[in-house]
């Protein structure tokens, strides 16, 4: 089985925390529309005796794509690749995007699952990330969806927030569940260099909260999440059963995936490719019949450290068998030595044959999985 993604490089405004490919010109949206179309047809042959099973519009902001630039893309999909088995097309959406027409044009195209990036019910803190909708068009939005009956929904959620409290946190996740969503993705606010906020953070004029007051609401997620059916399935998601992302999930097991257009990834068992994050020069490339992309192959050592990487930050962990198979006695020899430590401490959990992390231990995900890496 596999998925594609596609990356749609266009945002109305930039959000002050963002540091993905991304641009606010829409002039050439068509034309890089088209390009995305050639390179479908450019790169039909990569997965060749793969079920493709899932597809993802990521971005960016997908929705900002009007139906003729929607139908373009789709088109060409059908043209160069056989759809009959997608179980799960998801499209990435802003709440200000989402019209009851705009909805029922996306559910027309065979869209059956929506990533809303709501990030924030308190119009306070949308304003201060630069978000372009507010708390009602959110609110309305999920609803009108909900009544077209698309009702397979996803929305993003940030907390560790400067100022917001626990009591706000919370009040943020139970308006979420409260609209019987099917999952949630919710993500410790990063201040990245090249942002807004990183700029801020360089002069001096933006604190980010301590680590113990964002673990605090990390853990406040794992709780009411759980008290209100969700699975904590991936250090940054909730599911309730049955409604687990399956692109992301493919991701996290390595199942192969075509990555179509600027910046967009590819992955293949040993291999990765991607496009170049140059709107611009993706289009010039693409029109003369070229593939700009880079190649990396990967080493046995960043094979397994990559199935560490994203197999620990799920409920399903790491399973030693699967190592021994894949990468032989001394690789499980050594994840044994490196997460002793931290099973002692309680925050790896070894039930035979898989390490897992526990629920303490999901907040520090990044530095367990460092340390059970071979470099």
């Amino acid at each position: 089985m596999a998925g594609i993604y596609f990356h749609i490089p266009f945002c109305r405004q930039a959000c002050h925390y963002c540091n993905f490919h991304f641009s606010t010109v829409l002039s050439y949206k068509e034309k890089l529309v088209s390009a995305i179309a050639k390179e479908l047809f450019l790169r039909k042959d990569e997965l060749l005796g793969q079920t493709i099973e899932t597809i993802y519009f990521g971005g960016g902001t997908p929705s900002l794509l009007n139906e003729k630039e929607w139908h373009h893309m789709i088109d060409a999909l059908h043209k160069n690749f056989d759809l009959s088995h997608v179980k799960e097309f998801t499209v990435e959406a802003n709440p200000d995007d989402l019209t009851s027409q705009y909805l029922q044009m996306l559910q027309q195209l065979g869209v059956n699952r929506l990533s809303i990036g709501v990030q924030s019910f308190n119009d306070e803190h949308l304003k201060w990330m630069n978000r372009a909708h507010n708390a009602s068009e959110a609110l309305h939005c999920i609803q009108h969806a909900q009544n077209i009956g698309l009702s397979n929904i996803s929305i993003d959620l940030i907390y560790g927030i400067p100022g917001m409290d626990d009591i706000t946190w919370k009040r943020n996740l139970q308006q979420a569940f409260d609209l019987n969503i099917s999952h949630l993705s919710s993500y410790c606010l990063t201040i990245e260099p090249q942002t807004v906020f990183g700029h801020r953070m360089q002069k001096n004029t933006l604190q980010i909260p301590a680590d113990e007051t964002s673990e605090a609401q990390f853990l406040l997620l794992q709780d009411t999440a759980s008290a209100n059916g969700f699975n904590h399935y991936e250090i940054s998601n909730f599911g309730k059963p049955h409604h687990y992302a399956l692109h992301n999930t493919n991701y996290w097991k390595g199942i192969p995936y075509l990555g179509i257009g600027p910046g967009a990834h590819s992955f293949e068992p040993g291999m990765r490719k991607w496009n170049i994050g140059n709107n611009p020069n993706y289009i010039k490339a693409i029109e003369k019949g070229d593939l700009p992309i880079e190649t990396e192959t990967l080493s046995v050592n960043n094979q397994y450290n990559e199935y560490i990487m994203t197999g620990l930050r799920t409920e399903w962990g790491v399973n030693i068998d699967e190592i021994q198979q894949r990468f032989g006695e001394s690789y499980v020899a050594s994840l044994h030595k490196q997460l002793q430590s931290h099973v002692d401490a309680g925050r790896v959990l070894f039930h035979h044959p898989n390490y897992t992390l526990s629920k303490e231990g999901k907040f520090l995900a990044d530095g367990i999985c460092s340390d059970a890496f071979i470099l």
